[in-house]
């Protein structure tokens, strides 16, 4: 009997195939194998979801709160294909909706103490907002009934601030008095005699006396309207502070006891609770979104995931609520949510258990011809070889590259930097926006260290030194290179000899600066090495060889979101 939750579809698997272009990968790290695991998103399954928002669309019920949807494309037993379908959160604040797929198990276990603890939480919420307008909103004016009624808190610091006037002012007059009674003493010593000048001192006493008495007395009158005042805001501070930090507890508490409930199965068959999975955190909403959803329902049911796709509907912008934008990395910022968009794994919730989930689906990968020397979920690097673009060109003839295998597999890359097509060697790419903005930064900054290897056609007289010749390509002569102090542009290359046989010199090159060109017209100017690497018949090379003989061997960074120093190397492959 077919499962009510899939929807099966009548698609042969020509079509499906056909359609099977990935647009996106779902990625994660087997905890097992430590292989990297895909699942795409391809054009198959954005077809199926754009149905799923026609009928999202034909109901208002859909567009009263905006969340995720996806669809998960899977084959089943028979090798019949269908999908199934699932909501992030909740759908009109209801869990379970026929049709839908339901929630990960684990969750009933803790309802009945998760119901007593929203109720304790919604009580505390409304106290606080009870509280909140009592000192914010509906205060008392009874402390001086010549002011407007206003609130509690800007009656006290506009009650305060008065007397801070009062004060300043009578300070003001006092001093102008002290300044008066001192004028009035010199004269009585002048003009006095001594019973009438000790009679006249006396009464500047008095003045001054009354003076102190005077500011007293309105501190006191201070004192006696702002001290109940701050009292009563300082006690409801405190209730607010109290709440607010059990409030958390709880929630964190409850948090825990759903998390260690859920239970998530992947396609090894293996379980595991969302705490086991995440231990160092959980951010709210782990195990609510859809990808885990669906592929824990999948797993459970024995379908095999086939490709997936997430899009937003409703209204909200879900920059602040629901989920980050799995497409721009770790760091990636909340982006606004675009109705009938498709978006990636959520970073923060998603992310995370891609690899636990996608355990026991193939890992097999297409043949690239590339050879990796080291990827992570933000970068990867390649051994380029010699031939072959690093970004393909304008002309149909010249769209095989690097960059155009590997979006066979990354449909998001970019390249950081480039090589030459005849230059082999190391070539770094970044898998989000974010990862390519940093690593980019740092080639600006020239914080990112580059060795080539070469051998050139002559023998170099000097160990070591630096190439300081200004380059500028010539718009006519494309994609010619050359040196030119007027129009050029700074370029800096240090060389290092590390061997000489049979009339040819292998050096290491180092560039300061990263432009087109730069060793090969560094190499073969006459105010450079004067000699051209070999195999460059762009710059003058005559020699009957192959290939040109420069190789990107090592090529070092600081890792956009570890911070650790990457050192990558390859051998030379002459």
């Amino acid at each position: 009997m077919l499962d009510p939750m899939i929807d099966a579809h009548s698609e042969p698997l020509c079509q499906i195939n056909r359609n099977s272009t990935p647009t996106y990968w779902y990625t994660g790290y087997c905890p097992y194998s430590g292989e990297l695991l895909r699942l795409p998103r391809t054009q198959a399954v954005e077809e199926i979801a754009r149905d799923l928002m026609v009928e999202l669309a034909g109901d208002e019920r859909y567009a009263r709160e905006g969340k995720m949807y996806g669809v998960l494309l899977v084959q089943t037993s028979t090798g019949e294909y269908s999908s199934i379908k699932a909501f992030s959160g909740l759908l009109n604040s209801e869990a379970v909706v026929d049709g839908w797929v339901p929630r990960i198990p684990g969750r009933d276990r803790v309802a009945v103490n998760e119901a007593a603890t929203l109720k304790d939480l919604a009580r505390m919420k409304q106290e606080l907002i009870d509280l909140d307008r009592f000192s914010n909103g509906e205060a008392i004016a009874s402390a001086n009934a010549s002011l407007p009624p206003t609130t509690e808190r800007s009656q006290y610091q506009l009650l305060s601030a008065q007397f801070v006037d009062r004060i300043k002012q009578l300070s003001i007059e006092h001093r102008q008095r002290k300044a008066f009674r001192q004028q009035q003493r010199e004269l009585y010593k002048s003009n006095l005699s001594d019973l009438e000048l000790t009679a006249a001192l006396n009464q500047l006493v008095a003045q001054s006396c009354q003076d102190g008495r005077e500011r007293d007395r309105l501190k006191q009158e201070r004192d006696a309207i702002l001290h109940p005042l701050k009292a009563i805001l300082d006690q409801t501070d405190d209730r607010i502070r109290t709440l607010k930090q059990q409030r958390k507890i709880i929630s964190r508490q409850l948090q825990e006891q759903m998390h260690n409930a859920y239970q998530l199965m992947n396609f090894l068959g293996t379980s595991s609770s969302l705490r086991e999975l995440m231990p160092a955190g959980i951010p709210t909403g782990t195990g609510d979104c859809c990808a885990p959803k669906l592929l824990h329902y999948a797993a459970s049911q024995g379908l095999r995931p086939v490709a997936m796709a997430e899009f937003w509907w409703g209204v909200g912008d879900g920059g602040s609520g629901e989920r980050g934008d799995g497409e721009t990395g770790r760091l990636g910022e909340n982006k606004q949510k675009i109705q009938g968009e498709f978006y990636g794994a959520c970073v923060e919730r998603c992310q995370p258990l891609m690899g636990f989930m996608l355990a026991g689906l193939s890992s097999e990968r297409v043949d690239l011809g590339l050879s990796i020397i080291y990827e992570d979920e933000y970068l990867i690097a390649v051994d380029k070889p010699g031939g072959l673009l690093s970004v393909p060109g304008r002309t149909i003839d010249l769209q095989d590259s690097v960059l155009t295998r590997l979006r066979q597999l990354y449909p998001e890359i970019y390249t950081v930097h480039r090589l030459d097509r005849d230059t082999s060697g190391i070539l770094l790419l970044a898998r989000n926006k974010l990862t390519y903005r940093h690593l980019s930064q740092q080639f600006e900054a020239r914080q990112i260290h580059k060795v080539y290897e070469a051998i050139l056609g002559g023998v170099v007289d000097i160990e070591q030194g630096s190439i300081n010749l200004p380059l500028w390509g010539d718009p006519l002569d494309r994609p010619r290179q050359k040196v030119d102090f007027n129009l050029g542009k700074p370029s800096l290359t240090k060389f290092q000899v590390i061997g000489q046989t049979d009339g040819y010199t292998r050096v290491d090159f180092i560039p300061v600066t990263g432009r087109t060109h730069q060793l090969r017209v560094h190499s073969a100017d006459a105010q450079g090495l004067g000699m051209t690497i070999l195999g460059d018949r762009l710059y003058g090379c005559q020699a009957n060889v192959k290939r040109l003989h420069l190789h990107a061997r090592e090529l070092s960074f600081t890792h956009p979101h570890t911070l650790e120093r990457i050192s990558l190397q390859i051998q030379c492959p002459f």
